[in-house]
């Protein structure tokens, strides 16, 4: 759980450190054989039934934050196995991105109503009286569930005034809005990658850290090392309140100290965005289309054309924030790298897609950032000032990582063109929440509206790859809305530039 400094966030961190130490200190990839050992020391288990069982899933979590396969228990091999084609200054990662590491798994029960040693054994007993299946019986004295008999409806826990019976869901499967999750042959999690999306929320519910997505902290740091190339970090709106310490003022100076040549928000290229989405929605809606849906969730996108093909077309075709921000920086210095930093794993994704061309090298999350910020020993308190880089995006910009700040600026913008539009919004966060408004938009129940979908609950600041409580970063984030130089995105000095981004392309060869 995001904000919560628990035995499984960091011994994630722990693995993003030690893989950003060896790519900063340039250590013998043969190495990498040690680091579990260093990662859990000692004789004794701390987490599971023996320290070997851990050590083993340290490893497959090491081989994933190198891009490479995670491997099943009864599969022979070394923890450096194919390692020479990860350890590169390019992308790289072996498909697919969200694993589930078997051995890691619990095999939790998909859905299931229990009994627990709250039961009072009372004379009442309304479990008993109210189960439509007639599962549950007293035995010694106590409710008992006949599990073949149940079909979970949960009147029985409804009706327990002690609230001695509980209804148990896996977690994993619970957080997918896809239904990609079911139980293999041995009762342990699986993904369909037919309906996953790679948002990652199955990563960031499993208590046991069973699920990992694919990473690119080596292949970033290679290619900052090369002192030819010049690497920028252009950073998402959730930025905010992720690093604690760090400063706004200073997040430049801070990606600096990392070895990028320069820092961008994201936030820019949300501004040429909305102003982009705005015009699609006034020429296309409702004359060429029902209802206009936002583009810049990448798995609230694949959930739409997975799901609902006749209403794809209805998505925008905007560039994104961060395929606009990196056009930017690639138009003025084609042979720069770019590496997007922000919450979301589906991003690796988006980046890699051939349709259209992102110009985005890497992508990192937030959480793979912070193990690169300790690797380097980055102290924030001795950082100076750079406000200069934090003063071309709007407050609208910004506000696109919180669920509604879309649809939010859109309106603004088309207001800004046609002062007298009337522009109706639904927003959706969740991809369970998101499958319901489309539903209705299929049967016509949004026509003639903007619709805003945000895989991850909240919206950006609760992605997959974030680190702080949504509380804290939702606060965050409006203070750093305050401090904009100017609110709506309309008002961006990169506007005129919009046409030309849109059709920017550099040679085949790049």
């Amino acid at each position: 759980m995001r904000g919560i400094d628990s035995s499984k966030t960091r011994l994630r961190h722990e693995v993003f450190v030690e893989v950003a130490r060896m790519a900063y200190e340039g250590t013998d990839l043969d190495k990498i054989d040690e680091l579990p050992y260093k990662i859990i020391p000692g004789e004794d288990a701390e987490y599971r039934d023996n320290v070997f069982i851990e050590r083993a899933i340290v490893g497959e979590r090491i081989r994933a934050a190198m891009g490479l396969s995670v491997r099943n228990a009864d599969e022979f091999g070394k923890l450096t196995d194919n390692i020479e084609a990860s350890a590169i200054a390019e992308k790289y990662y072996e498909a697919p991105l969200i694993n589930v590491i078997k051995f890691a798994c619990n095999a939790c029960p998909e859905k299931q109503v229990r009994v627990s040693d709250g039961c009072q054994g009372c004379i009442e007993h309304p479990c008993k009286e109210v189960c439509p299946m007639h599962a549950i019986s007293m035995v010694h004295g106590r409710s008992h569930i006949d599990q073949e008999k149940c079909v979970k409806c949960g009147k029985c826990v409804d009706a327990c005034q002690y609230h001695a019976i509980i209804k148990m869901e896996r977690p994993c499967m619970k957080a997918c809005g896809m239904g990609a999750i079911h139980s293999d042959d041995k009762g342990r999690a699986d993904i369909d990658y037919m309906k996953c999306v790679s948002c990652g929320q199955c990563l960031v519910n499993c208590p046991f850290g069973a699920i990992v997505d694919k990473g690119q902290i080596y292949q970033t740091i290679t290619a900052i090392k090369d002192a030819n190339t010049p690497v920028y970090a252009i950073v998402a709106p959730a930025i905010a309140g992720q690093f604690k310490g760090l400063q706004n003022e200073k997040l430049a100076a801070a990606f600096k100290e990392l070895g990028f040549t320069d820092m961008r928000e994201v936030a820019i290229g949300a501004d040429l965005c909305t102003v982009e989405e705005a015009q699609d929605f006034m020429k296309e809606v409702p004359e060429k289309l029902p209802f206009m849906a936002t583009s810049c969730c990448p798995a609230w996108s694949m959930m739409a054309k997975k799901m609902f093909p006749e209403q794809a077309k209805c998505i925008s075709m905007a560039l994104t924030p961060m395929v606009l921000t990196a056009r930017l920086l690639k138009e003025k210095e084609p042979n720069c790298k770019i590496v997007f930093v922000g919450p979301c794993s589906a991003k690796k994704l988006e980046a890699s897609r051939r349709t259209i061309r992102s110009y985005v090298d890497f992508v990192l999350t937030f959480e793979e950032v912070a193990g690169m910020f300790e690797a380097k020993g980055v102290n924030f308190d001795f950082l100076p000032d750079d406000i200069d880089t934090l003063e071309k995006a709007s407050a609208d910009g910004r506000g696109f990582a919180a669920a509604g700040g879309v649809a939010a600026a859109v309106v603004k913008a088309a207001k800004r063109i046609d002062p007298n539009i009337e522009i109706k919004t639904m927003s959706a966060d969740g991809l369970q929440n998101c499958r319901q408004m489309l539903q209705l938009a299929k049967a016509g129940k949004y026509n003639g509206y903007l619709l805003e979908g945000m895989a991850c609950p909240g919206g950006c600041l609760s992605g997959a790859g974030t680190i702080a409580a949504l509380k804290n970063s939702t606060a965050a984030l409006k203070a750093m809305q305050k401090e904009a130089s100017f609110e709506e995105s309309y008002d961006t000095s990169y506007k005129e530039r919009l046409a030309h981004l849109e059709k920017f392309e550099l040679p085949d060869e790049y």
